[in-house]
Formats: C-alpha cells, sequence, structure tokens
C-alpha cells in the first residue's frame, strides 16, 4: 500500500508590472500562490494549489492538516476529506480551512493519477469532451481616466487572438458609466462574441436589478456577483427580475454551502473554485447537486497553471447543460492578466488555440511542474 510521506507548501509570489483592481478597491500588485507538494514513499509526487491568502493558506495546512495524513494511502482520497474536515468543522467551515483541504485533495487526485497511468478526468467519471472552450477573464481597471478605451482595447486583442467569449469587470460607482463601458466594449467585438460582466457583489440588490436590466439590453451571457455572496434571499430577488443568467458561487465553500442557494435557485449559475471550495472531490458533489435542481455550474478559476488543469479535468467530466442535439460548450475561465504562474509553472503552459483549450491527456493533472519557477518565485 502506498503512504502519504511528505507535504510541503510552496508559497509563491511575483511582482505586477501593470496594477490592476476591481470593484473591490484593492489594487493586485503582486500574484501570489500556494502549491501543494505531496510525495509519497513510492516516490510519486502530487500537486495541489489554494484559492485565497497564500501565507495562510501555507500556515493553516503546515499546523492543521498535513501532520494528520501522513502515513495515509492517497487512494482514500474521500476517506482524507471526511477526515479532515471533520477535523476541522468546528472552526472552518468555509474560507482558508476549507481552501487548505483543496489544494491536497487536488495533490491526491494528482498522485493517483500518476500511480495508475490516468488522466484525472478518467477518475471522475470521464471525459465528455476533449477540449472546452476558453472564455478570458479581464477587462479590469488599470488607468481609471480610459477605463472605457483600455476595456475596448483589450477586449479587441483578446478577439484578435482568438477568444470568442469575454467577461469583463464592472462597479466603477456610477451605474452610467459602468453601462457606457460595456456598451462600448459590445460595440466593439460585435454581437458574434459572448460578453459576461462581473460585478465583484459590489450593488445592492435595487442597484443590481436596475443595472441588470440594461445590461440585458447589451446582449450580456449573465451577470457575475451582483451582489453580497450572504445574501440569499437578495440573490432569489435578483435572479428572478432578471431574464439573464445571474451567476455566483466563488465565495462558497463545500455542498453545505451552495446547498440552499442551489436548492432555492437563487442563481442560474453556481462557480465553484476547485482550488477554494474543497477540491476536485468536493466540486463532483456540488456539480451534482446543481445538476439535480436544474442549476448550471461553470466554475470560478484563478490562479496557477495547477488549479487550471484541475479546473479543466472537472470541466471535461461534467454533461452538458443541458444535454441537446447542439449543446452550449461549457465554458473554461481563463484569466489574462500577468501571471508568471499561469504562463511558467507548468514545462507545457496550457494555451488555449482559436478559443479552445485541449482537455490534458498525461497522467493525474497532465502536468510537470518547473522547479525552477518555483525556486525563483517561492517566499517561504
Amino acid at each position: 500500500m502506498m503512504k502519504i510521506k511528505k507535504v510541503t507548501c510552496h508559497w509563491l509570489s511575483a511582482p505586477v508590472e501593470r496594477p490592476f483592481t476591481s470593484s473591490r478597491g484593492w489594487l493586485y500588485n503582486t500574484r501570489n500562490t500556494c502549491l501543494v507538494e505531496i510525495e509519497t514513499d513510492s516516490g510519486i509526487v502530487g500537486w495541489g494549489e489554494c484559492y485565497g491568502p497564500s501565507a495562510v493558506a501555507k500556515a493553516f495546512i503546515e499546523t492543521q492538516l498535513a501532520g494528520q495524513i501522513i502515513g495515509m494511502d492517497p487512494f482514500d482520497v474521500e476517506v482524507i476529506w471526511e477526515h479532515l474536515y471533520n477535523r476541522i468543522k468546528d472552526y472552518g467551515q468555509a474560507g482558508m480551512a476549507i481552501a487548505g483541504i483543496s489544494g491536497i485533495d487536488i495533490a491526491l487526485w494528482d498522485i493517483i493519477g500518476k500511480a495508475t497511468g490516468k488522466p484525472v478526468h478518467k477518475l471522475i467519471g470521464g471525459a465528455f469532451r476533449q477540449e472546452v472552450q476558453a472564455y478570458a477573464t479581464g477587462l479590469y481597471f488599470i488607468d481609471m481616466d480610459r477605463v472605457a478605451e483600455e476595456a475596448v482595447e483589450e477586449a479587441q486583442k483578446f478577439v484578435s487572438e482568438g477568444f470568442r467569449a469575454i467577461k469583463m469587470k464592472i462597479g466603477l460607482g456610477s451605474l452610467q458609466k459602468d453601462i457606457d463601458r460595456v456598451a462600448a466594449v459590445r460595440e466593439a467585438v460585435g454581437s458574434d462574441v459572448r460578453l459576461m460582466v462581473d460585478a465583484n457583489h459590489c450593488y445592492s440588490v435595487p442597484n443590481a436589478i436596475r443595472i441588470g436590466r440594461k445590461l440585458e439590453q447589451l446582449d450580456i451571457d449573465w451577470f457575475e456577483e451582483p451582489i453580497s455572496p450572504e445574501d440569499v434571499d437578495g440573490y432569489v430577488e435578483v435572479s428572478r427580475a432578471l431574464d439573464m443568467a445571474v451567476a455566483g458561487g466563488e465565495n462558497d465553500f463545500t455542498r453545505f454551502g451552495f446547498r440552499d442557494k442551489i436548492t432555492r435557485k437563487a442563481m442560474d449559475i453556481v462557480q465553484p473554485d476547485v482550488c477554494a471550495a474543497g477540491g476536485l472531490t468536493e466540486c463532483k458533489k456540488i456539480a451534482a447537486l446543481a445538476s439535480a435542481h436544474g442549476v448550471e455550474c461553470v466554475p470560478h478559476a484563478w490562479g496557477s497553471a495547477v488549479g487550471l488543469a484541475a479546473t479543466i479535468h472537472f470541466l471535461a467530466s461534467l454533461p452538458s447543460q443541458p444535454p441537446c442535439l447542439v449543446p452550449q460548450p461549457v465554458l473554461l475561465e481563463f484569466e489574462q492578466e500577468e501571471n508568471p504562474f499561469r504562463d511558467f509553472l507548468a514545462e507545457e503552459p496550457i494555451v488555449q488555440k482559436a478559443g479552445m483549450v485541449a482537455v490534458p491527456g498525461g497522467p493525474g493533472l497532465g502536468i510537470e511542474v518547473n522547479r525552477d519557477v518555483i525556486q525563483k518565485y517561492r517566499v517561504a
């Protein structure tokens, strides 16, 4: 029986040449990630990633989680998940505790895949597709004197690179400025490009409905995080008031955290992050719960090539929503702001071609981690 021998967390940090922000107001002047490396006594190594503050994720895993799994069989991935969750549920039902479990869970699936010679998607149900359509996440706020112009320029760049779907930020503090910016982008990219907006929960319920009705006139695919994630009743109200899809859930954790929003159909699309919501093990359960209630699952993705690869395997394993003769393509969030961990951490970077990303076919996550990149950017 294979056993877990060692758990190591790598906190990586890199400066951002052109800092950017969203409606949340904080400036992204560095990119950070916490990678989880799990070694086995057979020599197989698995990699995972945690969403959120890297120093916190590292500290939580090292002090609360790592010691719990030493000597366990990595194939017992469900047993390990339940053991860790029940160990910390008194104080860690959400947030960084679950992000820590997520990183461990992803690394375990990577190990299982490498040990069996199978890609992760084969282990979690198989691949419904061999490639996924990527949408470019970008159009943050950089130059506040040119917020509309820079958004148009970036959107046109994405289209020229092959993207057929784009998600942009809104939440400038003025509903009219937001609408003007979205309208400028829609005019620039045309009607053939799918366009989504993300407010990062900056609106009140009345303002979300007001701007949502105007966004519908611009053929917006979905309105992401219009209001605060805690306000389930508010989400119900916004979703019922608008014809376009309302999305959210990147700030939710585990099937328990998603349960009420799904069963009440508080949103049309849930967006669990495999690096935050509980890893692949838990996200499959969240997706199944969503499917049972007629809610789409389009995962959130932010971070390095490790988390991106895990997200692609997860997406590949999801059936079309809903199944039909010509299914609506499942969408991969492919964040496009400056990020060396996305671009260089994998020996063979994950790239899009004509807006499509191939599902990795190698064992485990299907990527080889470049340790030189870890050494270059490692903080601790």
